[in-house]
């Protein structure tokens, strides 16, 4: 038996990632899917546009065995604990042989090439790094600078976003020492940043952007192209239902935890310096949306994704300690399915019998199988799914069960 393991947003889900999936079983040879997915936050800093079992769904039906959450913690994080956090828990599975991942360039050796650069971080390369950090790059910007001076490589393999991670996915291998073996896909047609939809395969950004501004399913017709049927049939029945949720829907908890901690207190939340935190608390944040506050927060060398991360951190109350102490210790503490084929079900026997790590099918059970650190994560995830269903009640009443009454997604 063979599993192939990838990690996702499916922030929504369309036909690249329907690609990926069907190349990642076919390059691999693998009889499984295994999906690590973030939740109801994303790597970028913001609430998913549609609810984690949704998006567990409409995996499943294109072509994913098995759905797992990505501790919230690691699926808000920066590259490099994203990519840690999901390949610590493939990893811990015991049963996934290959990691598949999309890349601007699609080269493996090349990506290998500087993910040992970064996993070895030399003398030379600090070096590097934080003179151009003193001359007032941002971190980003200036690993991307020493990375290729090093490298001597004319090539943006250290600036493409998907690049960024798949480097960061090798790197974390090497860290854990896992026999798991990377793979990598050339992404086509669509750019991660791109804003305008593709005939065909277009990125999330892009089909966000009609899902979030359009007023009715009508005006949904551009991005039909770009999905799966049933995932354009989700979209017309559940528009202004289920979803879109977005940033500002946050707005007055995290407007009121930014008002009402001490400059002290908002330092303690991971990717808070007290320069950002001093940047923030000279602004009458009131007067301003969500949106628009985090461009005036953003500077020169604080980008905006750390910022959204950073007020998402405080919303949901990730802290460095408590961030600290699961990368220091074991990482990942359980696995927490989202949903299933039935055909699979002998997936969860197999690593059940590795008893490499916990599995989680029902929250109320979780405290008598997970450590006080491994509670305190998945605590996090629960704190986050309730706001999150609490924001999509507010705004469509519509009741989401909560984590304790919500069942695994089987198919």
């Amino acid at each position: 038996m063979k599993v192939v393991g990838i990690i996702t947003e499916y922030n929504p889900f369309h036909k690249g990632h329907k690609y990926h999936i069907e190349e990642a079983k076919k390059i691999t040879g693998a009889d499984y899917l295994v999906a690590v997915m973030s939740g109801n936050f994303v790597q970028r800093g913001s609430p998913a546009i549609i609810n984690k079992y949704d998006r567990a769904m409409m995996a499943l039906n294109n072509g994913v065995d098995l759905v797992l959450e990505l501790p919230v913690c690691y699926a808000t994080g920066s590259a490099q604990y994203f990519a840690l956090g999901a390949v610590a828990l493939l990893n811990q599975l015991g049963i996934v042989d290959y990691l598949c991942f999309g890349s601007e360039c699609g080269n493996i050796k090349l990506l290998e090439d500087a993910a040992k650069l970064f996993y070895k971080s030399s003398e030379s390369f600090d070096n590097i790094l934080y003179s151009y950090i003193r001359k007032g790059l941002s971190y980003p910007a200036a690993r991307e600078k020493a990375a290729k001076d090093l490298l001597k490589a004319d090539t943006q393999i250290i600036s493409e976003p998907n690049n960024i991670l798949a480097i960061e996915y090798i790197r974390a291998l090497l860290l854990l020492n896992s026999s798991i073996k990377p793979i990598t896909i050339k992404r086509n047609k669509a750019h991660y940043h791109d804003k305008e939809l593709k005939n065909d395969i277009s990125s999330a950004t892009a089909i966000r952007s009609i899902l979030q501004n359009s007023k009715n399913p009508a005006e949904f017709s551009p991005v039909k192209n770009s999905v799966t049927n049933c995932v354009y049939d989700y979209f017309i029945k559940n528009y202004n239902r289920r979803f879109p949720i977005t940033m500002e829907d946050f707005s007055s908890i995290i407007k009121y935890k930014l008002t009402y901690e001490s400059n002290r207190k908002l330092t303690e939340y991971l990717d808070l310096s007290s320069d950002l935190v001093d940047r923030i608390k000279n602004i009458d944040i009131q007067n301003y949306d969500i949106e628009s506050l985090m461009q005036i927060i953003k500077s020169k060398n604080i980008t905006l994704t750390r910022v959204s991360r950073a007020l998402i951190h405080i919303l949901l109350n990730i802290k460095k300690k408590d961030f600290k102490e699961y990368i220091d210790d074991e990482i990942i503490y359980y696995g927490r399915i989202l949903g299933m084929k039935k055909e699979a079900s002998h997936l969860i026997r197999k690593i059940k019998e590795y008893e490499r790590i916990p599995i989680i099918t029902k929250v109320s059970k979780a405290d008598k199988q997970l450590s006080s650190l491994g509670m305190s994560m998945l605590n996090q995830d629960i704190l986050a799914s309730h706001l999150y269903n609490q924001v999509v009640f507010e705004k469509f009443k519509i009741s989401i069960p909560n984590e304790f009454k919500h069942g695994i997604c089987i198919l």
